[in-house]
């Protein structure tokens, strides 16, 4: 398993538009991915177990895979974070 964590900058959180997109880019792995938030989580493969996290502007959440492909799933998924959220 692979796991990396971030801090949410964008100013509205994780809203719709980006819970679709990150959705998308996950959807690219076969690795589960999992994304938690305090003692929230939720399959990243899902939009309404996303959005169901209320995850709001300054809060850090980790992103957790595990998999054939969880380096990848990992990386791609920080470059993710990094240039929408």
């Amino acid at each position: 398993m692979k796991k990396f964590s971030y801090v949410i900058t964008d100013e509205l959180g994780i809203h719709a538009r980006p819970a679709g997109l990150l959705v998308k880019e996950a959807a690219k792995f076969t690795s589960n991915i999992t994304l938690k938030c305090g003692d929230k989580s939720g399959d990243a493969k899902r939009i309404f177990g996303i959005m169901g996290m209320g995850i709001k502007k300054g809060n850090e959440v980790t992103v957790e895979a595990e998999g054939s492909d969880e380096d990848a799933a990992i990386a791609g998924l920080a470059d993710f974070f990094k240039n929408n959220l």
